[in-house]
């Protein structure tokens, strides 16, 4: 399996610069910030593939493709988190299963299997979305590039790929972990400073209150009565 597949290159190489270079750009955000702006790039992203299903399947089904891609949009933008919850749990139970099936194809808890590694797939929510934004943004980033240096005549990235394909999974996936850690790191880090001043503002002395002024009739008053004890 090759992360840079020759063929996705081919039709790559054709983009023009301005597109190569927005990749680039886009896939630097998602390998760098994606597991802090998740819900951002996740709402987007399932957003427009269901307005794109419902303006090609809308008139399949009797609708106006264009009322049934807004429908369909607005619906599962909604649902988008909700949505990847699902999905986690669904690629973290199926994962499990095929880990199962390729170290000890004898067991026969095939359905206990699939829900621990669902529930494990939640309950790694962050985890999994920061390896999963720094994969895409890596991997968005390696064909961007290559694809541009082909278009400024650099270097011919199919025949370049098909030559050192290892060579190119190996440092794809230096480049995802390397993300990985970044990511975490800085969310770290983050956290770390909204602690620092959350406690900085509760040592706050918070300034006593004024005190409060004696009425002058009041004031008269006692004034007359310590006379009249002293007299």
């Amino acid at each position: 399996m090759q992360l840079l597949a020759p063929d996705i290159l081919e039709e790559a190489r054709g983009l023009s610069p301005w597109v190569s270079g927005t990749g680039i750009a886009l896939g630097f955000l998602l390998w760098l910030y994606g597991g802090r702006t998740h819900r951002f790039w996740l709402a987007m992203s399932v957003t427009l593939t269901a307005g794109v299903m419902g303006l090609s399947l809308g008139r399949t089904y009797g609708m106006q493709p264009l009322v049934a891609g807004l429908l369909l949009a607005v619906s599962a933008g909604a649902l988008a988190l909700s949505l990847v919850r699902i999905l986690l749990f669904a690629v973290g139970g199926l994962t499990a299963l095929t880990l199962l099936q390729t170290l000890t194809p004898a067991w026969e808890e095939p359905i206990a299997v699939f829900l621990v590694g669902g529930l494990i797939g939640v309950l790694l929510y962050r985890f999994w979305i920061v390896v999963f934004s720094s994969t895409i943004g890596g991997v968005l980033m390696a064909y961007s590039a290559m694809a541009l240096l082909d278009r400024f005549h650099r270097l011919d990235s199919v025949a370049w790929t098909e030559k050192n394909g290892p060579l190119l999974n190996w440092a794809c996936g230096a480049w995802i972990v390397l993300g990985v850690l970044i990511q975490l790191l800085l969310d770290r880090r983050r956290r770390r400073k909204a602690q620092a001043s959350e406690g900085g503002a509760d040592l706050v002395e918070e300034p006593p209150p004024p005190a409060r002024p004696v009425p002058t009739g009041l004031r008269t008053w006692s004034e007359k009565w310590i006379d009249r004890l002293a007299g």
